[in-house]
Parts: structure tokens; sequence; C-alpha cells
């Protein structure tokens, strides 16, 4: 069975991406200077969108929540592949 339906575009502005690493670098020394491991708490909210597995400490918790899991996922993405 085909499917007719457009192929959604999915983007993000350059200006909303620089905010988006600013927010994961913040995060991700909160979570380093409280003694977690930074990747795996990140990759747990990440899956789960559970909020406790980021720290409040910095305001990281508040800070991540800012963003979109889809938009942290491309960006994520984007810089792994250099795109």
């Amino acid at each position: 069975m085909k499917d007719n339906q457009p192929t959604m575009i999915f983007s993000i502005p350059d200006n909303h991406e620089e905010s988006v690493k600013t927010i994961l670098k913040t995060v991700y020394n909160a979570l380093e200077e409280k003694g977690y491991n930074p990747v795996s708490q990140i990759v747990g909210y990440i899956l789960s969108e559970d909020p406790t597995y980021i720290t409040t400490h910095n305001n990281a918790r508040t800070l991540i929540r800012k963003i979109e899991r889809d938009d942290l996922l491309e960006i994520l993405l984007k810089s792994y592949l250099k795109l």
C-alpha cells in the first residue's frame, strides 16, 4: 500500500541551533560538576523525557526543558555527522 502523504520537512533556524548548543553545554557542565556521567544522563533524558535525569544544579533541568526533543536530536545528529 502506497502512502500518498508528502514527506514532512523538519528544520530549525540557525540561531535557535546555537541557543540549543549553549543550553546543552551548560547542562553537560552542570551534570559533570555534580559528578554524573553527562552523556548517560542526557541520553536517559532524551529517551524517556524524564527531567529527573538532569540535575537542578545551575538551573540545568529548567534549561533542558526549554528544548524540544526533536530539535535536540536533529542538532545532535547534524553535529555527529558534521552536516
